[in-house]
């Protein structure tokens, strides 16, 4: 270790944590010193008496169950699987290139090599301990990585701590810039390596990692009074070393940054510009593009490779990105890899199972999507489900067909019919009282009947989405439509799904990295709500509309996921025009935007 100020605190801290465990040792072991005391006395014939004789009844077998709890407590922490974080492992022989510049910056940095490198779906970069025997690959898995992932190491338990790496730092960055942004990282090998910071971390991530086990659900009375014991000690120990622990830290990642600064110091200052911009574009990629093919049950199979894509766009749209587009003719960092699509394809369907909770792998329901065809695949199949699902709600509520002069001779869904009902000013649409008033309007024949089984209200146990305050400033028609959406689309996601693991299906393994039932361990959103989902719902039924009648096509944006082209020219105004329909009731402007693009409001459209 070096002489950084950063790491001689480190090193105190680290001391400062060691005690804390002597002492929880030396409390565990003063019964058993006090029991050796009498039962040594009583053999020398020094302490003698009855009340001797009471305290060494006493203390013996108290001092044998201290030992063994603290035993028990100790064997816990130490085999308890410590947290590991989802990555994907990539081999020496997938990516010479890279693994040639990282131990360049370590012999430059002065400091041991990282053990093997990894990559994370997320704009991020670490050092990861994972020298736990658990952590090992099994025969199997050391068959399935990546490109041949799990032969890299020459030991099975390396004592550097693994690199994990942001998979969009790859295919953003450019090579330089990635060897600036990772020479801080790579630089926290060396306080990593001391003897007494290792052991203060490893005492650290036992702890916790006994809390998760005596924190998971068991039935059996007597494993759980025995693990809630564990529990509250491994947290009391926390407790005592939260502060030395965070400090620990703080000096690891200061005597870094100091080590870094002789490293293309310049360059680390242009490159975390690229940091924050990769962050951004990556977020509004997987919320804007990636988050509605997850929900058709298709993941995006080259997401690094749409990061490059939506920055470039931004840089097309933005003049104050214009710079970082010149950027693109230097040799990006992807290059390191052996085969960038295989890795990027790896990457795309982990932060589908990280951030939506998509199975582990591809299947009949869950299949890859390429970006070309993410317009057919995804954006209009969506669409069309979403109209469907919107005719299906208005068929239970008994919203009868559009009738009029320009009405089609039969019966098949149209936008107009949507439009109509939403613009009904009948007082049947009360959103208080829903369910009284749809027999009231069916027997007059002025409004939209409302079938038995809908007025009745939500299913047993939700709440009612028309006490909904996102849709206090809704019309009556668009918040009773907006709450039936909501209650049909809930019951479809409580039913059992093809792609979810049948109840038959075999429990996970312990040595799994996480637990299925904890997916998505990063929502990306939180659940729309149902002014969000009429909105989302009409918009579709209005781009069916215009690709069924007005020749329009679907599209993706890069920066605002699905969109609808007209004579190839993205529609960017249509969003104010629904809401306006659905808050004020007012479909004047959205009928002139269709009259003027020449969509036609009263044809049949084909649902999904």
């Amino acid at each position: 270790m070096g002489v950084e100020a950063g790491a001689q605190a480190a090193r105190a801290r680290a001391l400062a944590v060691l005690r804390i465990r002597s002492r929880a040792l030396a409390v565990a072991l003063l019964p058993a010193a006090v029991a050796v005391i009498l039962l040594a006395g009583a053999v020398g014939d020094r302490l003698e008496g009855p009340v001797w004789d009471a305290a060494r009844w006493v203390m013996t077998p108290f001092a044998v169950l201290v030992l063994l709890a603290a035993a028990g407590i100790a064997l816990v922490v130490a085999r308890a699987r410590p947290a590991m974080s989802p990555t994907v492992p990539v081999a020496e022989e997938a990516a010479p290139d890279l693994y040639r510049m990282v131990r360049d910056l370590a012999d430059r940095l002065d400091v041991p090599a990282p053990s093997a490198i990894a990559l994370t779906p997320d704009c991020d970069s670490w050092l990861e301990d994972r020298t736990h025997p658990a952590h090992a690959p099994t025969p199997a898995e050391e068959h399935q990585d990546i490109a041949g992932a799990g032969r890299q190491a020459h030991r099975r338990h390396p004592a550097a701590p693994v690199l994990v790496i942001g998979s969009p730092f790859l295919w953003w960055m450019r090579v330089g810039e990635l060897r600036a942004v990772l020479a801080p990282v790579i630089a926290g090998t060396g306080p990593s390596a001391h003897p007494d910071i290792a052991a203060a971390r490893r005492f650290v991530r036992g702890l916790d990692a006994a809390v998760a086990v005596a924190s998971e659900p068991r039935r059996d009375p007597v494993s759980r009074a025995v693990l809630a014991g564990v529990g509250w000690v491994a947290r009391l120990l926390l407790r005592s070393c939260r502060v030395h622990a965070a400090e620990l830290e703080r000096g690891v990642a200061a005597a870094a940054a100091e080590r870094a600064q002789a490293v293309d110091y310049g360059l680390r200052i242009v490159a975390q510009e690229q940091v924050g911009l990769a962050y951004a574009g990556w977020d509004r990629l997987l919320t804007r593009v990636a988050l509605p093919a997850w929900r058709m049950g298709r993941w995006p199979s080259r997401l690094d490779a749409g990061v490059v894509a939506a920055l470039t766009e931004l840089s097309r749209r933005d003049r104050l990105a214009e710079g970082f587009a010149s950027r693109l003719g230097e040799r990006p960092a992807c290059d390191l890899l052996e085969e960038p699509g295989t890795v990027d394809e790896a990457a795309s369907l982990l932060a589908a199972r990280l951030f939506h909770g998509g199975p582990a792998g591809p299947g009949p329901d869950w299949s890859p999507v390429d970006w070309s065809e993410y317009p057919d695949e995804v954006v209009d199949r969506k669409w069309r489900l979403d109209a469907a699902r919107l005719h299906r709600v208005l068929d239970a509520m008994g919203v009868r067909p559009t009738t009029g002069p320009t009405a089609p001779a039969t019966v098949a869904p149209t936008l107009s019919r949507v439009l109509d009902h939403l613009t009904d000013t009948a007082p049947a649409w009360t959103a208080g009282n829903t369910g009284a008033t749809g027999s009231a309007a069916g027997s007059t024949g002025s409004g939209p009947d409302i079938a038995p089984s809908e007025a009745a209200g939500p299913p047993p146990g939700r709440p009612d989405p028309l006490d909904d305050e996102d849709l206090a400033g809704t019309t009556a028609p668009s918040a009773t439509l907006a709450a039936r959406l909501s209650a049909e689309l809930a019951r479809e996601e409580a039913a059992p799904s093809p792609a979810a693991p049948s109840p038959a299906s075999p429990p996970p393994d312990p040595a799994d990295l996480w637990d299925d039932r904890a997916l998505p361990l990063f929502p990306l959103q939180p659940p729309r709500t149902a002014r969000e989902l009429l909105a989302d719902h009409l918009t579709a039924m209005v781009c069916c509309a215009a690709m069924d009648t007005a020749g329009a096509t679907p599209g993706l944006d890069w920066l605002d996921g699905p969109t609808l082209l007209i004579d190839g020219e993205r529609t960017a105004d249509l969003a104010p025009k629904v809401l306006t329909l659905i808050e004020d009731g007012d479909v004047t402007p959205l009928r002139i935007w269709l009259a003027q693009l020449g969509i036609r409001p009263e044809k049949p459209v084909r649902l999904g």
